[in-house]
């Protein structure tokens, strides 16, 4: 899967619904970009098949086909080391940059501490990507111009299939490299923030689909969910978020970023599992309503 460089992206993401919405579902893939501005190559120490690795290769293509379910998918074209969609909107280090950052800022979360706030400092293991600091106003711009834009779309689609169907569930998508695990091979990992941001019947129906394809799924453990399932998941108000995170080694070649002999395989698993996940968590998120209605 190669890479693309450009002058600008254009666009920054993208979202693709079905000529009929019939589930309460969207299905977010925030971390597959692969179009790499020039100027952010140009600036960066690291050649570009280093800073592809923080990239959730291919992940778009596992779920896109949901659409033909009847429910929404959403996917970002740039690249997670150039913007983070998955952190506050000023996680940022003030030691990367030259000049003030806003006082609003959040300088001292562990995300920042550990160099992945929302302009990523490292890649792959601690790999520094810029050579120097980097003007502050770049930063502001690309949160104005690609953070900002991509959350009020997607939480529009969210209200809106709330407005529709009571309820919304947001899927957020994900890749984990192979070598992350120590102990035993994990396939699939599902976070839910540990029971808060989403009913449980939506893990469950997804474990258990999974477990019965084969699969070796955990949850919260090492993935609880990032800001995206913490933020858009709030089941006292219909808005339910959840995370799955994928084991590379399933579906692709990691060091050539390209789809292994099994793609086909774990993207029709997937796909039954998400058809699954809609006819019967519909039933049972439905809002209850009362005789007077």
């Amino acid at each position: 899967m190669m890479a693309v460089l450009a002058d600008t992206i254009d666009p920054a993401f993208e979202t693709v619904q079905p000529a009929t919405l019939t589930a309460p579902f969207l299905f977010n893939s925030p971390h597959s970009g692969i179009v790499y501005p020039r100027s952010f190559v140009d600036q960066s120490r690291l050649e570009l098949p280093v800073l592809r690795r923080s990239e959730d290769t291919l992940v778009d293509r596992l779920f896109s086909d949901v659409t033909r379910l009847g429910m929404g998918f959403m996917r970002a074209h740039f690249p997670r080391c150039f913007l983070d969609v998955n952190r506050e909107p000023y996680e940022l280090d003030p030691r990367m940059f030259e000049g003030r950052l806003p006082a609003y800022a959040n300088t001292r979360s562990m995300r920042v501490a550990g160099g992945l706030g929302t302009i990523a400092r490292i890649v792959g293991e601690a790999q520094e990507i810029y050579g120097r600091r980097i003007p502050v106003d770049d930063a502001i711009n690309r949160i104005e111009t690609l953070y900002k834009p991509y959350h009020r779309t997607l939480r529009q689609l969210m209200v809106q299939m709330q407005r529709s169907f009571g309820v919304a569930v947001l899927v957020d998508c994900h890749s984990m490299p192979s070598g992350c695990q120590r102990d035993q091979r994990i396939d699939i990992v599902l976070g839910d923030r540990y029971g808060t941001s989403c009913a449980t019947i939506i893990p469950d129906i997804m474990e258990t689909e999974l477990r019965r394809r084969g699969y070796t799924v955990v949850r919260n453990k090492p993935y609880a969910g990032g800001f995206i399932t913490e933020h858009y998941g709030n089941p006292a108000s219909g808005m339910h978020a959840v995370q799955i995170e994928i084991n590379r080694a399933l579906y692709m070649h990691e060091a050539t970023y390209e789809p292994a002999e099994s793609f086909q395989t774990v993207r029709s698993d997937l796909l039954d599992m998400a058809l699954s996940l809609s006819r019967i968590a519909q039933i049972e998120l439905a809002p209850q309503r009362t005789a007077a209605e």
